[in-house]
């Protein structure tokens, strides 16, 4: 199988993202459904950052099993710096944003008291979106990390196990475009069709790059610090999907969604694991 064709299959793989988008079309769902659909997204993003973690860290674990003590070290160091990036990066960045989008409001007794729901409201539908766009971002990082293993696989010659894996990433990312648009489901926020196409190109786009980028270089140290990436990225997001669950105040439903969303992450490993990869 030709390169061109590798790298086809890793774009297949990636866009299977769009899949999962369209329900964030859904027109005014009921806040029982939203709340459901944002902590579904919490438990998929759950098993994706143990999925990426695991991932991330077995190199150290092997070169710390086989004594190679700079490798570890390296590696650990690697991914710690990834980790904090994504993580730490998107909270200074939020926070960057925020105070240049939207000045502090105040509230007032004046003529102008109306207007101030009016504007928290515009800002709960701009967070929602830009909640979105953070798990897009973090879904790429993580998709250009799977990229360069298809990538990789191909430049060895595994054709079989590359195929594998662009049918085994091309599952995962089907539920994972869900989890893109759970915030502004959960907000009642409908987004409009080319947002849709920005985020699943933020987010599965990213696996092309990395297939065509993983055929030419092979480099555990590269795929270490997008994971990291990814993992920091997705963290964040976890923690914000939380605060939007407990305004909803719908602990048991809540609880019984996040549970759907690990079971929905395991079961398409499991089929990943069933078909040999």
């Amino acid at each position: 199988m030709s390169g061109p064709q590798i790298a086809l299959l890793g774009a297949i793989a990636g866009l299977t993202i769009y899949l999962g988008l369209p329900i964030g079309r859904m027109r005014n769902p009921a806040p029982r459904l939203r709340a459901a659909l944002n902590a579904v997204a919490i438990g998929v993003l759950l098993f994706l950052l143990w999925d990426v973690l695991t991932a991330a860290w077995e190199p150290t674990d092997s070169a710390l099993g086989d004594h190679h003590w700079i490798t570890a070290v390296s590696g650990g160091l690697v991914l710690t710096a990834g980790l904090a990036l994504g993580l730490l990066g998107l909270v200074y960045y939020d926070r960057w944003i925020a105070r240049r989008r939207h000045p502090p409001v105040l509230p007032s007794d004046g003529p102008g008291a109306s207007a101030v729901p009016e504007e928290l409201a515009s800002r709960s539908r701009s967070r929602a979106a830009s909640l979105a766009l953070m798990i897009a971002t973090g879904i790429g990082l993580h998709n250009f990390a799977e990229g360069l293993a298809i990538g990789n696989s191909a430049a060895a010659g595994e054709i079989s196990l590359a195929l594998l894996l662009v049918i085994g990433f091309g599952l995962h990312n089907a539920t994972e475009g869900f989890g893109i648009v759970a915030p502004l489901a959960a907000e009642g926020e409908r987004p409009s069709w080319g947002f849709l196409a920005l985020l699943g190109l933020i987010g599965g786009g990213p696996t092309f790059v990395g297939t065509l980028v993983g055929q030419q270089v092979v480099n555990e140290f590269l795929s270490v610090a997008f994971l990291g990436l990814a993992a920091g990225s997705i963290l964040y997001v976890i923690i914000e999907l939380l605060a939007v669950a407990r305004r909803a105040a719908m602990k048991e439903l809540t609880t019984w969604m996040i549970l759907l969303g690990l079971l929905l992450g395991f079961a398409t490993d499991a089929v990943i694991i069933a078909a040999g990869v």
